[in-house]
């Protein structure tokens, strides 16, 4: 004969455990970083992305224009923290719809390419001897 009130227990116990479980520290300018860009765009679809040690991307997509936004925050956890705490933002991951929704602005593209965007001419490959 088998027992349910054992799982049940478990299930309850579990579910206690989440619930008193310690809430990760939010930074509270990341807060107003991300409801500042939801209130801007409408809503936001959230990629959490893992970038090692120095922690983890919440890149943000607006609803509006598809503009891009970015926050860097500890852990997971706390990116979660920050997902479930602002009202107007959901996780998502890269995939083609959500890719089709960026609008990546011409002025985004010279502020990731750094010193080489101003460049009018570039040192030789290192590898060319071997090419």
């Amino acid at each position: 004969m088998s027992d349910d009130t054992g799982s049940e227990t478990t299930t309850d116990t579990t579910t206690e455990e989440a619930a008193s479980a310690p809430r990760p520290s939010v930074p509270g300018r990341v807060i107003s970083a991300v409801s500042s860009f939801v209130s801007r765009e409408g809503s936001a679809k959230a990629v959490l992305q893992p970038i090692g040690g120095a922690g983890v991307r919440i890149t943000l997509v607006g609803e509006k224009g598809g503009l891009l936004g970015d926050q860097v925050v500890a852990d997971l956890a706390v990116a979660q923290a920050v997902v479930d705490t602002v009202d107007g933002v959901e996780v998502a991951e890269w995939d083609r719809e959500l890719t089709s929704e960026t609008t990546v602005s011409p002025t985004h593209y010279r502020k990731m390419a750094g010193w080489v965007a101003g460049q009018k001419h570039f040192p030789k490959a290192r590898n060319s001897a071997v090419l």
